[in-house]
């Protein structure tokens, strides 16, 4: 680890203003990504703006939706009522994302920022255009068994670990963002980006933005679930999952918004599927349409086939489990 200069700012402004100055400084709130890139070299900012002194930590609700500051812990955000009770799914993802210690530190904010866990990200001895770009992608030809099979390039093909994201996807969220030119809003379907040519770029913020909230629309999903399929049941990233957002009447799915993860560079909306569910009734026949649906512009590597019946499979269970 490099030596970096540390500073504190007790307002969005001043925090803004830090980082626009110096192009290599990175925001640290919790750290729970950012101190493990650091230490294993893949990024080295000369400047740390510590923003935990903000006043982002609030939890609103009224008639419009559900706002969550960017230092709310994930931990504080799971276990808040109006999210328990209104906004189930996106405790569901809170909860199933790393371990308990970990969703204690980790902020909302830092969670929409984090990194991709890919393997050839994190080793500097290996190629990765996301970390170096015009390097190459050593999973291309690598171990490739987590990887994307929607909307990746060759220049990348590596997956948004986060459970929160693909929750807040379905939800139809808003990112809240200060910046240089003052405050804007980000549909979260907008935030994140596929690699294309440009890897190394995760989402659309500009040179100096601070995510401030995130706000989720008031909604009539009366049925949820969040389904993550992985190697162990603790502490391990999704090989898939699903989050299945319905307003069901008299058994028949009146709206529907569902999304996946460890599937693409971000996370991957099923429009198509929501189209296809409205108006159909809650019956596994018509769920495995629908994943038959959700599955059939998939794009698989070497050791990653798996992940196309996998992703089938979960999707059923989702909507079965979501309408039981």
């Amino acid at each position: 680890m490099i030596n970096f200069e540390y500073i504190r700012t007790s307002s969005a402004k001043a925090a803004v203003d830090a980082k626009a100055k110096n192009a290599s400084a990175a925001f640290i709130a919790g750290g729970t990504n950012l101190v493990d890139l650091m230490k294993k070299g893949v990024t080295a900012p000369q400047r740390l703006i510590d923003i935990n002194a903000l006043p982002l930590k609030d939890i609103r609700s009224d008639a419009k939706g559900l706002s969550i500051g960017a230092l709310v812990p994930n931990s504080v955000a799971a276990e808040n009522n109006v999210v328990v009770t209104k906004y189930p799914l996106l405790a569901m993802a809170l909860n199933a994302g790393a371990s308990a210690q970990l969703r204690n530190m980790a902020t909302v904010g830092g969670n929409i920022m984090q990194r991709t866990r890919c393997p050839y990200f994190y080793d500097i001895t290996m190629p990765c255009n996301k970390r170096q770009p015009q390097s190459g992608c050593g999973a291309l030809a690598g171990y490739n068994r987590m990887h994307a099979i929607f909307g990746a390039s060759d220049k990348c093909i590596a997956v948004n670990p986060s459970d929160m994201c693909v929750a807040l996807a379905a939800l139809n969220a808003t990112v809240m963002v200060s910046g240089v030119k003052g405050e804007k809003k980000i549909p979260f379907a907008d935030f994140h980006r596929l690699p294309g040519d440009t890897p190394e770029l995760d989402n659309n913020l500009q040179a100096g933005d601070l995510i401030t909230s995130i706000h989720i629309p008031a909604n009539r999903f009366n049925k949820a679930c969040y389904l993550k399929v992985r190697d162990r049941l603790s502490y391990a990233f999704a090989l898939v999952s699903v989050a299945v957002a319905l307003e069901v009447t008299d058994g028949i799915i009146k709206s529907a918004s569902i999304a996946m993860g460890g599937v693409a560079h971000k996370p991957w909306r099923l429009t198509e599927v929501e189209k296809y569910l409205i108006g159909k009734t809650t019956a596994v026949s018509v769920f495995k349409d629908a994943a038959g649906i959700a599955l059939a512009g998939a794009k698989t590597y070497q050791h990653n086939e798996f992940k196309v019946k996998l992703g089938k499979s979960a999707i059923v269970e989702a909507l079965m489990k979501a309408t039981v």
